[in-house]
């Protein structure tokens, strides 16, 4: 059996910079073990697979580890895929999810993801998280993912977490963020509880930065950048109970699974 397989740079300009995921589209559902063994040897952060589904397609994502219930870049990439491998002349494309129905459209050069908003809330920080993360946090807010809030771009770029001290703590994922020096506000992701020591750029993360940015700064729209080692930009809204969060996508490589 083969199965197509890209291999996409999501919120990149070029290829060898942004968050690469692997997208397989599929004509029906594997075998969630089969579909979680492609993602291991991918060894990705994130593979998605879609099915067609009514007028659109139905996606599902899995990190090396786990399936997951919302993933930024790999829905991104996989709607590059869609609107510029598989099919002409669409300029948008909707999925559905464990996370309810996300659509993606073309904007220029750019794909703008339409995601929840997750608005996090302040609440005692779990023993250790401060000092597992590391540097002088100003305040710990919570959605989905822990946010740790951060004086300066200086400070979150010079972080160097202890992943096996984060891995021990009940915690899907952690932002750590700041102002920017010439964007809005930059960020950076660790889920090594979920195989993801540090993420690239992670889409999903921005339904808890943007609104909390956003209600900050005074204004809906925003410029971020994930301050990664290969890092990325994104071009962010804050819609009320929705996010727009909008990125490029490039093509590194295509190919076939055979199982």
């Amino acid at each position: 059996m083969r199965i197509p397989i890209f291999q996409v740079d999501a919120f990149a300009e070029r290829v060898f910079s942004g968050n690469p995921a692997a997208v397989c589209p599929l004509d029906s559902w594997l075998p969630d073990t089969v579909m979680q063994a492609v993602a291991a040897e991918n060894n990705l952060s994130e593979t998605a697979f879609f099915v067609p589904q009514d007028d659109g397609y139905a996606i599902r994502w899995f990190t090396p580890r786990t399936e997951v219930d919302l993933c930024g870049h790999a829905t991104l990439a996989s709607a590059h895929v869609v609107l510029r491998h598989l099919t002409t002349g669409r300029t948008a494309v909707r999925f559905s999810s464990q996370s309810g129905l996300l659509a993606v459209r073309l904007d220029g050069d750019l794909l703008a993801l339409d995601f929840p908003s997750r608005p996090p809330v302040a609440r005692p920080a779990p023993a250790g998280l401060a000092d597992a993360v590391g540097g002088a946090p100003h305040e710990a807010l919570f959605a989905r993912d822990a946010m740790l809030l951060y004086g300066s771009e200086a400070e979150v770029r010079a972080l160097r977490p202890d992943f096996a001290r984060l891995a021990a703590l009940d915690l899907f994922g952690i932002i750590v963020t700041a102002a920017g020096a010439d964007v809005d506000f930059v960020s950076r992701y660790f889920a090594p509880r979920e195989g993801i020591p540090e993420d690239p750029v992670t889409g999903s993360a921005h339904c808890t930065l943007v609104p909390y940015w956003a209600k900050r700064l005074g204004r809906t729209t925003l410029r971020a950048r994930q301050v990664s080692e290969r890092g990325g930009d994104l071009f962010c809204e804050d819609r009320g109970a929705r996010v727009s969060i909008a990125g490029r996508a490039v093509t590194y490589l295509e190919g076939s699974i055979r199982l």
